[in-house]
C-alpha cells in the first residue's frame, strides 16, 4: 500500500496499520535505548583504560634492561633443554632478579587496575551520572534466569536510591555482591572500615554487570526486538520436536560438533585471506599494526564508483552527451563543498516542511530523510 492509497483505505485498516506502525517504531524506540546504554558504558570504560594505558606507558620501567634479560632466558633456555630451571637459568639471571621482575609485574597490574577504577568513578560521577539512570528508567528489564536475579535486585536498588544524595547505602539494605561486584572491585565498593557500600563504585559494577548480561540475552528487555525474550524466538513445539528443527537448521545438536564446524570454517576462511594478501587480491583488505599490535584493515564499503567510472558510464548511454573526467573533477572541485551541501539540505528541508500536512504531522520542525535520520560529514556527503 502507498501513502497516498492510505487515507482511502477503510477505517479498520487504517486503525490496524497505525497499530502496526506503533508497534514497531516503539520497538526500534526500545532497541534503540538498549544500544545506547550497552555503547555508553562499553565507551566509560575503554577510554578509562586507555587513558591509563597512556599514563602507564608515559613512566619508565623500575627494573632496567628486561629485553637483554629474556634474550638470557630464551639464550639458555634453548641451550640447555634439558637441564633443571635452577642450573640452566638462575646461574644466567639470578633468581633476586627473577622475583623483583615478577613483583613488578604484579604491582603494575595493581596499579593498572586501581588507575583504571579511579578514571571510571571521576568520568561516570561528574558526566555519564546524571544521564544514565533516567535511560534505565525508560527500558524495563527482564530475567527468567536465576543465576541473574542479583543483578535485577541491585537494578532495584538503584532505582530506590535514584534521588537520594547519600554515598553509602544504608547498613540495613540487601545488596547484592555476587555476580555484580567482580573481585578486584570489591575493596573499592566496600568501605574496610564501616563494611557499608559505596554507591558510585557500586553503580558502575551493576551497569558493567547488566551490559555484559543482555549482550548475553540473560536480561530481557520488555518492548524490545533485538532485545526481547529469546525464548519467544523457539517455535512452539521445539522441545517436543527439537530433532527435526536442527537438521531445518542444517545444525548438530553436539555442541562439539557444532564447534569442531565453526572453527574449520574460521580456518578455511583465513587460509582464503592469506592467500589473497599473498596474491594482491583481497579487494583492499590488508594486515596492518596498530599501537604495535596486528590487525586487519577493512575498507569502507562504499559504491566503487569513482569520478572516472562515472565519466565512462556517461560515455556508454546512447544520446547523454557525455562528461569528461576532467569536467566532473573541475565540478566537485568548485561545487560540491560543505556550504553547498548544506543550502542543498535547507531546501530539501523547507521543501519537505512545505509540503507536510500540519494537521496530521503537528507545527514541528524537525526533519528526517527516511523518517529517522538525516545526517552527514564532510568526509562522507552522501550518508545513512
Amino acid at each position: 500500500m502507498y501513502p497516498s492509497d492510505f487515507e482511502a483505505a477503510p477505517a479498520p485498516i487504517r486503525i490496524t496499520l497505525l497499530a502496526a506502525l506503533c508497534h514497531v517504531r516503539q520497538a526500534e524506540i526500545t532497541d534503540g535505548l538498549v544500544e545506547l546504554l550497552v555503547q555508553l558504558v562499553h565507551k566509560i570504560s575503554v577510554r578509562a583504560e586507555k587513558k591509563v594505558e597512556g599514563e602507564l606507558n608515559a613512566e619508565f620501567r623500575r627494573v632496567h634492561g628486561k629485553s637483554g634479560i629474556l634474550v638470557k632466558l630464551a639464550t639458555a633456555a634453548l641451550g640447555l633443554p634439558e637441564e633443571i630451571v635452577r642450573k640452566a637459568l638462575y646461574p644466567v639471571v639470578g633468581k633476586r632478579t627473577l622475583e623483583d621482575i615478577i613483583a613488578e609485574a604484579k604491582a603494575n597490574e595493581k596499579e593498572f587496575n586501581t588507575r583504571v577504577r579511579t578514571k571510571l568513578r571521576g568520568s561516570y560521577s561528574h558526566h555519564y551520572r546524571r544521564g544514565l539512570p533516567k535511560l534505565l528508567r525508560a527500558v524495563t528489564f527482564g530475567c527468567s534466569n536465576d543465576t541473574f536475579r542479583p543483578v535485577m535486585d541491585a537494578l532495584d536498588l538503584l532505582e530506590r536510591y535514584a534521588d537520594s544524595d547519600e554515598d553509602f547505602y544504608a547498613a540495613s539494605e540487601v545488596v547484592p555482591l555476587e555476580h555484580v561486584v567482580p573481585e578486584d572491585w570489591k575493596e573499592a565498593v566496600v568501605d574496610p572500615d564501616t563494611w557499608l557500600v559505596e554507591r558510585i563504585p557500586y553503580e558502575l559494577c551493576v551497569l558493567v554487570a547488566l551490559r555484559k548480561a543482555i549482550r548475553r540475552r540473560e536480561i530481557l528487555v520488555e518492548g524490545g526486538n533485538t532485545w526481547r525474550n529469546p525464548d519467544h524466538d523457539l517455535p512452539v513445539d521445539f522441545e517436543d520436536n527439537r530433532d527435526v528443527h536442527y537438521e531445518a537448521r542444517a545444525k548438530p545438536r553436539d555442541p562439539a560438533d557444532f564447534i569442531a564446524d565453526l572453527k574449520k570454517r574460521h580456518v578455511a576462511a583465513l587460509d582464503r585471506l592469506n592467500k589473497g594478501v599473498k596474491k594482491h587480491a583481497t579487494g583492499g583488505v590488508r594486515i596492518t599494526k596498530k599501537k604495535g599490535e596486528a590487525w586487519i584493515s577493512v575498507p569502507p564499503v562504499g559504491t566503487n564508483m569513482g569520478i572516472r567510472r562515472v565519466a565512462d558510464g556517461t560515455a556508454a548511454v546512447a544520446g547523454m552527451e557525455a562528461d569528461t573526467e576532467v569536467a566532473l573533477r573541475r565540478t566537485r572541485r568548485m561545487f560540491v563543498n560543505r556550504d553547498n551541501l548544506r543550502a542543498a539540505i535547507r531546501t530539501v528541508v523547507n521543501k519537505t516542511l512545505e509540503a507536510r500536512d500540519i494537521s496530521r504531522w503537528g507545527p514541528g520542525t524537525a526533519c528526517a530523510s527516511d523518517s529517522r535520520k538525516f545526517g552527514s560529514w564532510s568526509a562522507n556527503f552522501i550518508t545513512e
